[in-house]
């Protein structure tokens, strides 16, 4: 099978992947603290290898996947360290860089997959700038919420994605099992949900303030039978919208 990454093939090979109209899955993640266990690159590698995945899935549609862009809005970990974050403005603005780029090779539809909770507010309020500023068609959407429905069977102690969790934890056993600090994970828990107070009211909190480990749920229940099903899970949620915007849906 032919490469879906951007990365891996020649300017005259996407230069024909244009001309079939492929699809252009751009991922978008984070680097940020995961506790005592994992990298901080989590986002970022789980992002990319779901994207990977459900690109080679959905092989009856042409999509080729972008170069993760590794940076987001993760103020919240600030404060563990080991964190990159962008602001508002500058975000906004590398990411129509991107797209214009892929505009000007002669793309026409990207589908914005993102993998950090902290990106979701600004993604969706940059859509219409997206619109008015561009000609592509563009859709976001974040993979462990388009696979959510599916995730609550597959685990122990959650129903979906927290941080640095069983979820993550699990997947990365599969993804990147020589980051995970297996001796860590004894202390890889922490407060559960991650919220607490009125729903109906916004404010910014710290990561510190929520959780002593960096950790929201209980990583000592990962393991990598678990990961490969949730990564299944997410890439197959993937490749069924991709094959939906194949056809136009």
């Amino acid at each position: 099978m032919a490469s879906v990454l951007w990365m891996d093939l020649t300017a005259e090979e996407l230069r024909a992947k244009a001309a079939k109209d492929a699809i252009v899955v751009l991922p978008v993640a984070s680097i940020e603290q995961h506790g005592p266990h994992l990298p901080v690159g989590v986002d970022t590698i789980l992002c990319s290898g779901v994207c990977k995945a459900a690109a080679e899935r959905a092989d009856d549609v042409d999509v080729v996947v972008a170069p993760t862009l590794w940076c987001g809005m993760a103020e919240h970990h600030m404060a563990f360290g080991g964190t990159f974050t962008f602001d508002i403005p500058t975000y906004r603005a590398v990411l129509l860089s991107l797209l214009k780029s892929i505009e000007r090779h002669g793309f026409h539809r990207v589908l914005i997959v993102n993998g950090h909770g902290g990106n979701i507010a600004a993604l969706t309020a940059f859509l219409p700038d997206f619109a008015r500023e561009t000609r592509l068609h563009v859709e976001a959407t974040t993979y462990f919420l388009l696979a959510e429905a599916a995730l609550p069977a597959l685990l122990e102690d959650q129903k979906g994605v927290q941080h640095a969790c069983e979820v993550e934890t699990s997947m990365m056993m599969v993804l990147a099992p020589g980051c995970v600090r297996e001796p860590r994970l004894s202390e890889a828990f922490g407060a559960r949900g991650g919220s607490s107070g009125r729903p109906e009211v916004s404010r910014h909190r710290s990561f510190r303030d929520m959780t002593e480990t960096g950790v929201i749920g209980d990583a000592r229940r990962a393991t990598a039978e678990k990961g490969q099903a949730c990564l299944d899970a997410c890439a197959e949620a993937l490749a069924g919208l991709l094959r939906e915007m194949g056809k136009g849906i």
